[in-house]
């Protein structure tokens, strides 16, 4: 019986030794939709050297921060602008000493792979043309980040009265990727690095810079856990940003 006694309580004990040695700890990372080829990698990476269950959530940078006011268990978060993750500092749902500036992005005007088109930026009447009876895919450009470099981008170059009529605006940026993907609109505009990963579009311009507020993907640590503290030092490492440049991505 007392035989019987210790191996009950030898099986007990390996039990719950090896449902702790599996139940690793989990790191919850919500990041904008553009970032999502690069997260998986950059998420592949970190797993392979510490014991944790990284879960990345993608939506549009909009509707995350409206998930983390609601109490999200997010521990990382990417923003794809500037203006939603101050938002959250001034809710003082993030403190501004754990954000810091990830990566840079650029905006280009897309078409479908069957569909070449040459277009003039500046030229209202060549993108009313081009938009008789089709659609401009953008972002939702109240909301996502991406939606609202291209309107002012458009309103920079003095089109926006000539498009704003047929836009397709979207929940995300790799939303209106795919319109154009599946030839549902003939223009849209997106990230650079969502063009890149396309083998189903034609990267028709690159809209300059000082046409947009700079595209920046400011990154913050939101919760207390040492593995977050752990994500949020790797992403600045060399090996990080290696790569986020080679979805495209610039790292200064």
């Amino acid at each position: 019986m007392k035989k019987l006694v210790t191996l009950v309580t030898l099986a007990f004990a390996t039990s719950l030794s090896s449902t702790h040695l599996f139940a690793a700890e989990k790191l919850r990372v919500y990041a904008a939709s553009s970032m999502t080829n690069a997260v998986n990698l950059l998420v592949e990476e970190f797993e392979k050297n510490h014991s944790v269950d990284v879960i990345p959530v993608y939506a549009s940078t909009s509707s995350l921060v409206r998930q983390i006011e609601r109490g999200a268990p997010a521990d990382i978060f990417i923003s794809a602008n500037d203006k939603w993750m101050t938002y959250l500092v001034d809710r003082q749902l993030v403190y501004s000493d754990n954000v810091t500036n990830l990566c840079e992005n650029e905006l280009v005007l897309i078409s479908p792979k069957e569909v070449p088109v040459s277009l003039n930026l500046s030229k209202g009447e060549q993108w009313a043309k081009l938009l008789t009876n089709e659609r401009l895919a953008v972002g939702n450009t109240m909301s996502v980040p991406a939606g609202i470099y291209a309107k002012e981008a458009l309103e920079a170059l003095g089109v926006w009265d000539d498009v704003k009529a047929r836009l397709a605006p979207s929940n995300n940026v790799r939303m209106a990727l795919a319109l154009v993907e599946r030839s549902e609109a003939k223009l849209g505009i997106v990230y650079k690095t969502d063009a890149l990963l396309s083998k189903e579009v034609n990267l028709v311009s690159t809209f300059p810079s000082d046409l947009h507020t700079p595209i920046r993907y400011p990154v913050a640590k939101l919760s207390d856990k040492v593995v977050a503290e752990e994500f949020y030092i790797f992403l600045r490492s060399k090996n990080a940003k290696n790569t986020l440049n080679s979805f495209g991505f610039e790292v200064r």
